[in-house]
């Protein structure tokens, strides 16, 4: 499977939304921005698109409100030990309340792979970053097991926020 995203005003990626209905779409914005990303196993009608493949996919877009978009940038010999490391993630984020999915996401023309939660609302995201289940997916995170002490990324990591057009 294969997820694409672009950016522009919500009005323009809302018309292409619209025309493409039949497509998992979805459509989100900050103040200043605004994204629309497309999954499908086929190609994309998106112009000029990020290009990513889906490595890990649990849930739906259709309960999301909130979206966060780990940006993580790595070394083109980090990426096997990288994916490993989603490969072996704990699974518990799945199981939270406010949930609604996530990807974890290849990507094909730079270096930055994007982990994308998608949750019923921000509390809900908040939740989960104070929750047990959030210890254990990062408990490993700085100790000398943890992937990121490794010389893998070329640069930090960066998160990104959007709100859910429904």
């Amino acid at each position: 499977m294969n997820l694409y995203m672009t950016f522009g005003t919500v009005d323009y990626l809302e018309g292409i939304a619209e025309r493409n209905a039949q497509e998992n779409m979805l459509l989100m914005h900050t103040d200043e921005s605004a994204m629309l990303i497309h999954e499908t196993d086929g190609e994309t009608m998106l112009k000029e698109p990020k290009r990513y493949e889906v490595l890990d996919t649990a849930g739906l877009f259709e309960r999301a409100g909130y979206a966060v978009l780990n940006n993580i940038p790595v070394t083109e010999e980090g990426k096997p030990l990288f994916e490993q490391r989603f490969k072996e993630r704990a699974r518990m984020i799945e199981n939270e309340p406010g949930f609604a999915a996530i990807r974890v996401l290849r990507p094909l023309r730079d270096d930055t792979y994007v982990i994308l939660t998608l949750w019923e609302d921000e509390a809900s995201f908040k939740n989960w970053q104070q929750s047990n289940a959030y210890e254990q997916a990062h408990k490993k995170r700085g100790t000398s097991d943890g992937v990121d002490q490794k010389s893998i990324f070329p640069r930090p990591s960066y998160v990104t926020t959007y709100q859910v057009l429904k």
